[in-house]
């Protein structure tokens, strides 16, 4: 149940907040004072498009703050979006939009406009000015009998949806499959020679990276093995160098004082090192000097292989793991391609299985959607007469061609009806007037009802272009729907106002210069002067305010 809504800055409307009530909440007032601000400011703070224009001039920014009771269905979906739950069970949705951006939060999180919508759908229920609109579209028809068919509908589509997917790939695949014999001549010669390139080559997992690490090693092995010689030939004494012999002899001449000082003692421990580290430098850098030794033909080898291997890179992909990918590919496209009628023969089968799974489910959504406009169709018949439609009667045509299947199944739906005795029923958007649709609207509304557990309904103008018996009729449907939820209703009729657990006043005033929306809840006493006013006294006198309460009286008789 929606408990509260406060609003800042938004259209004509500088700060207001509203508490309702459970059961009959009616909004009126004079034309022009605002009422549609207030459908609007729930739309917006329950996701609708933000219309920066709404800003109260002056203002650099706008507030609307929703509080509900939630039930257990609202809980739950909070729970799933792993959004925070209030000890209270209260659920607070807010929405405040700049001229740059809009925030929108629950509990205090921030969260997407899909969350919102997500979490509106277990809150509340909006019939806009507009929305009688849909009733004239064939095409929406079905998607009502599909809501009213309900969590069993939803579960048979979804399988549907699938399963009408994968038919659609394989049947793509199909007929991309058959190519001119010309065409697959040449897709095999090609796939053929494409195979034949890599596995002649047969690329080893990090060759390429091995071989250009020695290719590189090879092509500088000249220069590398000249200065390394010149070096060895420094201090090696067969290269002339005599520094190991030199060494020995520094050694030997200090070892023969070394008795008569500690200091030479220390000098000849560090030659004696220094020739230790010269004799492993000399046998490592001899050993360097051999592995340098290569002939002619094996940098050509390398360089041949290193060019074939970035060949195949530059054609089949960026890394040796690519092009092995790319060849499995081709590989079965050869197969496929040179066992073409065994392979068209296999797909064939399988899509073909795939479409008669499709019909299969489509038959039984098929079967569900002429069960579930039966049973529409009664509860609509019924509603209808409640409203004041004589010798009604209203029918949901369902029907259904396999050649026209899509992932909705392949019904078409209309809803048909018939206004007078002995008249057949004909497509409703071709005979129903405006009034009509208002009320047609209303009665489809009321059966959902009884099959939602949405616990807040809101009408914007249900009632336009009715007047008389039929509005009593509307106000009294509006009554009973109250009964076990809250409904908001905004009204221009006395009949349907008369029918109020809680009544609002919405007046259009000048503050400061500047015009201002306020709302106000009514007394008993307020509630019958606006009675009054709607019922056209130009001059709230003792009359009309007699004939208000009247109004009211039977109101509630009928509501007892």
């Amino acid at each position: 149940m929606l408990l509260s809504i406060h609003v800042k800055n938004l259209a004509l409307i500088q700060e207001q907040e509203i508490e309702f009530g459970r059961g009959l909440n009616i909004l009126t007032g004079e034309t022009g004072a605002g009422k549609s601000v207030i459908i609007g400011s729930v739309n917006l703070a329950l996701g609708g498009k933000a219309d920066k224009s709404l800003i109260r001039e002056g203002e650099d920014s706008a507030l609307v703050e929703l509080v509900f009771s939630a039930e257990e269905e609202a809980l739950a979906c909070l729970r799933k979006m792993e959004l925070p739950i209030e000890e209270n069970g209260e659920i607070l949705i807010q929405r405040k939009m700049t001229t740059s951006r809009s925030i929108s939060r629950i509990n205090g999180e921030t969260v997407t406009m899909k969350q919102l919508q997500e979490l509106s759908q277990h809150l509340i229920s909006i019939h806009g000015q507009h929305d009688n609109q849909i009733l004239l579209h064939k095409q929406k028809h079905l998607e009502i009998l599909d809501d009213y068919a309900g969590d069993h509908m939803i579960a048979l589509k979804e399988k549907l949806s699938v399963c009408y997917r994968d038919y659609l790939e394989g049947k793509r695949e199909l007929e991309s499959s058959h190519l001119e014999e010309q065409d697959r001549k040449r897709e095999a010669d090609l796939a053929a020679y494409e195979v034949e390139e890599i596995e002649n080559a047969a690329p080893e997992e990090g060759e390429d990276e091995r071989l250009e690490a020695r290719y590189h090693k090879m092509l500088h092995a000249r220069k590398i093995a000249q200065a390394a010689g010149e070096a060895f030939s420094l201090v090696e004494e067969d290269g002339g160098g005599n520094v190991p012999a030199n060494i020995s002899s520094a050694i030997r001449l200090l070892s023969s004082v070394s008795a008569y000082d500690d200091q030479v003692n220390a000098f000849t421990e560090q030659l004696m090192d220094i020739e230790d580290l010269l004799n492993d430098f000399t046998r490592g850098l001899s050993g360097y000097l051999s592995d340098l030794e290569f002939d002619e033909t094996d940098f050509s080898e390398t360089e041949d292989r290193l060019n074939l291997l970035n060949h195949l890179k530059d054609k089949y992909g960026s890394s040796l793991e690519e092009v092995a990918a790319y060849l499995e590919e081709r590989k079965k496209s050869l197969y496929k391609l040179q066992n073409l009628e065994a392979f068209l023969k296999e797909m064939e089968e399988r899509t073909e299985k795939k479409k008669r799974e499709a019909l299969l489910l489509a038959q039984e959504i098929s079967n569900c959607r002429k069960k579930a406009a039966k049973e529409l169709a009664s509860k609509m018949k019924k509603a209808l007469l409640e409203l004041n439609f004589t010798d009604v009667a209203f029918e949901v045509l369902v029907q259904g061609d396999p050649d026209k299947l899509s992932g909705n199944g392949f019904d078409e739906a209309e809803f048909m009806i018939s206004l007078n005795p002995g008249e057949e029923t004909r497509p409703l958007q071709k005979i129903a007037s405006g009034g009509e649709l208002s009320r047609i609207m209303l009665a489809l509304k009321t059966v959902f009802a009884g099959k939602e557990e949405i616990d807040t309904m809101i009408f914007d103008e249900i009632d336009a272009g009715i007047s008389g018996r039929t509005a009593w009729k509307i106000s009294q449907k509006l009554g009973l729907l109250a009964k076990g939820r809250q409904v908001i209703c905004i009204t221009h009729l006395p009949q349907i106002a008369s029918m109020a657990d809680e009544h609002f006043y919405i007046e259009k005033k000048m503050q400061n210069g500047r015009s201002v929306t306020t709302i106000g809840e009514l007394d008993e006493e307020g509630s019958t002067r606006e009675l009054a006013r709607l019922l056209g006294a130009d001059k709230i006198s003792e009359s009309a305010l007699e004939n208000a309460r009247e109004m009211r009286i039977q109101a509630l008789s009928s509501k007892a």
